[in-house]
């Protein structure tokens, strides 16, 4: 298994970045929440300790009945995952988190009750999350290396079919527990909550290719906005 803690400077975060989460799009919000963003990602940085972990095994898929077994599990991933990992040789599962000590921070600014700050950190810790997630792929290109091989998007359980219950298979597979220190609850909120987990296919002949989120009906999903803003 890779396990990995990082720093803010491994994520690269810009403003953008999070301006983009808030909601702004191309736009730069007024002076003053631009003060209030940049004050806070300061504070948030200097006490964040995002980390990963990831782990490859062998699997197998049945695109017929959309499922994928891994270590004893049968997975219902849905039709749309499926497709997308049809063509796999083995399977990278990963967890992703901005770590216990952002949401302690959260806390902390709720019991401030400033909830123009609240906003804003949670707009960051998102962002946070989904950074330490693509620093996740970096991390399994470089375990590829030169074999060859290649991954497809990554996929989490409560997107594109693949139900959220299905964590609760999916956590007991990392050999260390709680995996990055993330744990769940009954109903499969990951704790921290600015947390990512999920599978990507790896082999030969898959790619990792633009979402096709016309494919998939939650409107919510934040793949979504980043199609959009391209």
């Amino acid at each position: 298994m890779i396990k990995k803690e990082l720093t803010p400077a491994d994520l690269g975060i810009t403003p953008r970045d999070i301006y983009e989460q808030m909601g702004y799009g191309d736009a730069t919000p007024d002076a003053r929440t631009v003060a209030e963003t940049e004050a806070l990602t300061e504070r948030i940085f200097s006490i964040l300790r995002p980390r990963l972990c990831l782990f490859v095994t062998d699997g197998r898929l049945d695109t017929d009945a959309n499922m994928l077994s891994v270590m004893g599990r049968d997975f219902s991933i849905g039709k749309i995952i499926a497709r997308q990992l049809r063509g796999s040789e083995r399977y990278a599962f990963f967890i992703a988190t901005a770590g216990a000590e952002f949401e302690r921070l959260q806390h902390q600014l709720k019991e401030e009750g400033d909830m123009v700050k609240i906003f804003i950190a949670d707009s960051i810790g998102s962002v946070i999350a989904e950074k330490t997630a693509d620093v996740m792929e970096k991390e399994l290109e470089n375990l590829l290396g030169s074999s060859g091989w290649h991954h497809t998007n990554r996929f989490s359980p409560g997107y594109c079919g693949w139900h959220v219950s299905e964590q609760q298979m999916l956590f007991p597979m990392f050999p260390e527990q709680p995996p990055c220190g993330v744990t769940l609850s009954e109903s499969s909120l990951m704790s921290p909550i600015k947390s990512v987990s999920g599978v990507l296919g790896l082999g030969p002949d898959v790619r990792k290719y633009p979402y096709s989120c016309g494919l998939c009906d939650l409107k919510q999903c934040y793949k979504r906005k980043i199609i959009k803003k391209k």
